[in-house]
């Protein structure tokens, strides 16, 4: 069956870095565009990067343009996110997603990221 695990999440102090990874198994990860969303206390799901199926484009909501990087290894049927310069507004928890926006068909279970000081 499909299966997105995420790791990386964590504590980490304004103005520093975490990279989640998403392991994708269960169907063909080359042929999907994969997106990381993550969701705030209170707050609504918000999409946060995009990547097409073979990384020729990608997508950054201006939240985190320059400061989050998503990547793929189609080999290794993983999705990244880089995160720089974190802010105590990114404290979320944060999934991996198959599928190009908000709607795609499967979702990981989501991991913590905990921006503070």
């Amino acid at each position: 069956q499909v299966q997105l695990v995420e790791s990386g999440g964590g504590l980490a102090q304004p103005g520093g870095s975490l990279r989640l990874s998403c392991a994708a198994s269960g169907f063909t990860f080359s042929n999907y565009a994969m997106s990381w969303a993550r969701q705030a206390p209170g707050k609504g799901l918000e999409w946060v990067s995009g990547i097409y199926s073979d990384g020729s484009a990608t997508y950054y909501p201006n939240s985190v343009k320059g400061r989050f990087t998503i990547s793929r290894n189609n080999a290794k049927n993983t999705v990244y996110l880089q995160m720089n310069s974190l802010k105590p507004e990114d404290t979320a928890l944060y999934y991996c997603a198959t599928g190009w926006g908000l709607r795609g068909d499967y979702w990981g279970q989501g991991t913590q990221v905990t921006v503070s000081s």
